[in-house]
């Protein structure tokens, strides 16, 4: 007897693909028919390579055969499993840059406390008020701060079209540009989310806003060394990172660890310098008066023995913390000595920053696809 192919099809019609809801010939499982005589050869292709799914599908295709089209074929089933490739994961961040985006500026710190948010805050307004084009993003998911710090936290970014697309307009504020969690959170509720769930709203508010053109783009960073730094750090190419520590042995011990983070052979990121915050502290009725209260020169010390740059010392004054609460970084204010130790602060990344671009190959995005390159680093 000679089989015919188009019964053959349509019997095989007749059997579903597990787990797909489709017969084996609407699915495209079939990839071909052949028949000679009373002989007919089935290829087949899979998407899993379980044991039982093959023996049952090879089973079904003789049954059905000899059912429905001659009881005394001779039948042979090819089976070739393709795996379907796996979509990439929505909470892992991929590297790679945004255009218009000059310089990516990291600002890190080994423990919290250290006032890392308020001198980034100080730096954007100082970059901006220099004439640079700044934008901030606050990836301290878990305490964003830079809202308050800027006096917009109850503002809300706009979604605007950007070549058909829907992107996210960051806030503005003393002629710089913002994104911050605090933005789609309540003030008072807390974010409670575990690593990929922060690594998705990073990804949306680094990649689904609309930036434009930047000089620089500083991101604060949550403290330590941890899960947020390394998605931060597989999504961006990040031209260098600052350091911000306080005097005291405490907080010193783990800057250390911070640039060690940074310079590690997995990561490779630039470290421009160290900033020591709360250096001293000076009474407001003897502004000659320095009273080291967390010890003296602390980062100086640290500094020199990492050999990274020391980039300034921002004393301990009341006036800081004030201007954070009230939503007006200290740096603004006109004439004073905070505006001019800022300035120069801010002056000396500038110029790290160039001479890092001068010197050495554009930074890559690391790429950590295991635990290794994760564990614990030791670097003097």
């Amino acid at each position: 007897m000679k089989l015919d192919r188009k019964e053959i099809l349509k019997a095989l019609e007749t059997i579903s693909v597990a787990g797909e809801g489709k017969n084996m010939v609407e699915s495209g499982a079939v990839q071909n028919v052949i028949t000679f005589g009373d002989e007919v050869v089935v290829d087949l292709v899979l998407s899993t390579p379980a044991l039982h799914i093959k023996k049952r599908a090879e089973v079904d295709i003789m049954k059905v055969i000899h059912e429905k089209v001659y009881e005394k074929a001779k039948i042979k089933v090819n089976i070739k499993v393709e795996a379907p490739q796996k979509p990439e994961n929505p909470n892992l961040i991929k590297g790679k840059q945004i255009p218009g985006i000059s310089n990516i500026i990291a600002v890190a710190s080994g423990k919290g406390g250290v006032g890392k948010s308020t001198i980034t805050a100080n730096l954007a307004v100082t970059l901006a008020k220099m004439g640079f084009k700044v934008g901030v993003l606050d990836a301290d998911i878990y305490g964003p701060s830079m809202p308050i710090m800027f006096d917009v936290e109850t503002a809300k970014p706009n979604s605007i079209d950007v070549d058909g697309k829907s992107k996210m307009e960051p806030v503005k504020s003393y002629g710089v540009e913002m994104l911050s969690i605090g933005f789609f959170t309540k003030p008072d509720q807390a974010v409670i989310w575990r690593g990929p769930m922060a690594a998705k709203a990073l990804n949306q508010m680094i990649f689904d806003a609309h930036w434009g053109e930047l000089d620089f783009m500083l991101i604060d960073l949550p403290p330590g060394t941890g899960d947020i730094h390394l998605s931060i750090m597989q999504s961006l190419p990040i031209t260098g990172a600052v350091v911000v520590s306080t005097p005291q042995a405490v907080a010193l011990a783990d800057a250390k660890k911070g640039v060690s983070m940074f310079l590690s052979d997995a990561i490779k990121v630039p470290v421009l310098g160290i900033i020591e915050n709360m250096a001293y502290f000076t009474p407001e009725e003897l502004p000659n008066n320095k009273y080291y209260i967390f010890g003296k020169e602390g980062a100086k010390n640290l500094a020199e023995d990492l050999n990274v740059p020391l980039l300034g010392e921002v004393p301990l004054l009341q006036s800081i913390r004030e201007a954070g609460d009230y939503g007006r970084p200290a740096a603004l204010q006109t004439g004073s000595v905070l505006e001019g130790i800022f300035e120069e602060i801010t002056r000396n990344v500038v110029q790290e920053t160039i001479n890092r671009n001068e010197n050495l190959a554009p930074t890559e995005a690391i790429k950590i696809t295991t635990m290794a390159g994760c564990s614990a680093v030791n670097k003097k």
